[in-house]
């Protein structure tokens, strides 16, 4: 008996009719080891690897999928590069789709990337590179990401490949990000905007543009215009169904809140584009909302630590909640000294419902940072804010006073030059 199967139609037939997934496996896996390089057959190998793809993906066999591209190769050099570079990027994102395998991309990729090399495939390498950069992005690999894509930036801008360019400048921007280097993720945002605007641009990639410039915004503590940003990428997503509009639609509601405008996110919430995605990363949000409006730090607390993934993961979110934190943290010590000249530290942990070292350490940074005149007695666990020292007025008026009479010195010393001149 042959070990493979002829390339025909009722070959894959006979795969699609199969009783299971591992039978519809291992007839593909025969059927793609026909030797026949005819057109009709290298047609149904082409099927044949889409259905075998989806069965592998169905019973994730990341690995699978890996020996399944080494082995394609022979059939690769067959078929024209556009078909090849389609097929390439479709089992590489199928593997995206099993849980666990980034480290299986990772070395994917690099295979795919010394194979591209190998046979002078530029176009596809560079897709390749791409998506390992964004792999090693995702792993926190930094250093070999950014070398990665410093290298492919330079080569496709030669090549005036500019869909590809605003992919790799989006890339870079939110390295830069990562790595807290502001000016350089704005200049390369800037960078992908300006190739974007002189090409059509997919809506989803679009909607990744705007997300990334109010990620870049509401950095900056511009939440309004970060707010317009997440809102033009919540519509983009949301037309697409991609998952990331819940995303954008939960920074909408970071920047509500940021700007004093808590009250506003029940009726965001509440509306037609709300309630489509109802769910833990809203009921976090409107939790944060609740507790900001009531400028409860109990309530605030409780929203971290009841949605710890939505709140704390969320790289983006923590960073803005904890300086929302320290603000609401001020405005109710501030609020609780105001009537004491001597107060005890423990008396003022109790009003406000924390530990008596996380009062303690917050009141001396506000010493510190001049938010009140103040000084701690350690010893007696006391507090004692001075009364706020005025300025004397006549200090002012004499520095005015000077300033005039070098005024009228200067003026008529310009005018006794020209008198003697």
């Amino acid at each position: 008996m042959a070990t493979f199967l002829p390339a025909t139609t009722d070959s894959l037939a006979q795969a699609l009719e199969a009783n299971s997934t591992a039978d519809s496996i291992l007839i593909l896996q025969r059927l793609l080891a026909d030797p026949s390089s005819s057109p009709d057959a290298l047609r149904i190998k082409e099927q044949a690897i889409t259905k075998l793809t989806d069965c592998l993906r169905q019973e994730n066999k990341a690995e699978d999928l890996r020996i399944l591209l080494t082995q394609l190769r022979s059939y690769f050099s067959l078929i024209p590069k556009a078909k090849t570079a389609k097929i390439v990027r479709g089992i590489i994102d199928t593997v995206a789709k099993i849980p666990n395998s980034t480290e299986l991309q990772i070395s994917l990729c690099k295979d795919m990337v010394q194979w591209t090399r190998d046979e002078k495939r530029t176009f596809l390498r560079q897709r390749v590179e791409a998506r390992l950069a964004a792999l090693l992005m995702e792993t926190k690999e930094y250093p070999e990401a950014l070398s990665l894509l410093s290298g492919l930036i330079k080569e496709v801008r030669r090549l005036d490949d500019k869909l590809l360019l605003v992919d790799i400048e989006l890339l870079e921007s939110k390295l830069h990000f990562s790595l807290r280097n502001l000016p350089k993720a704005k200049a390369a945002l800037t960078a992908a905007r300006t190739a974007a605007n002189a090409i059509y641009v997919p809506p989803a990639q679009q909607g990744t543009i705007d997300l990334q410039s109010g990620i870049l915004h509401a950095e900056e503590k511009d939440y309004k215009t970060g707010y317009s940003y997440f809102y033009e990428a919540f519509e983009a997503f949301n037309a697409l169904d991609d998952p990331r509009a819940v995303y954008s639609l939960k920074y909408m509601l970071l920047c509500k809140v940021m700007v004093n405008q808590a009250d506003d996110v029940a009726g965001i919430i509440s509306s037609k584009a709300g309630l489509k995605y109802l769910g833990p990363e809203l009921d976090a949000m409107k939790a944060i909302a609740d507790a900001y409006s009531k400028r409860s730090l109990k309530l605030f607390e409780a929203s971290l630590v009841n949605f710890k993934a939505q709140l704390q993961e969320d790289p983006i979110i923590h960073r803005h909640l904890s300086s929302l934190y320290d603000t609401l943290l001020e405005q109710n010590l501030c609020r609780l000294i105001e009537p004491f000249s001597r107060v005890e530290i423990s008396h003022i942990a109790e009003l406000i419902e924390l530990p008596v070292d996380h009062v303690e350490r917050k009141l001396s940074q506000m010493i510190l940072d001049k938010k009140f005149a103040g000084t701690l007695d350690q010893g007696a666990g006391c507090l004692i804010i001075f009364d706020d020292p005025k300025t004397e007025a006549i200090y002012e008026a004499t520095l005015d006073t000077i300033s005039n009479v070098a005024k009228v010195v200067d003026s008529l010393f310009v005018r006794s030059a020209k008198i003697m001149a």
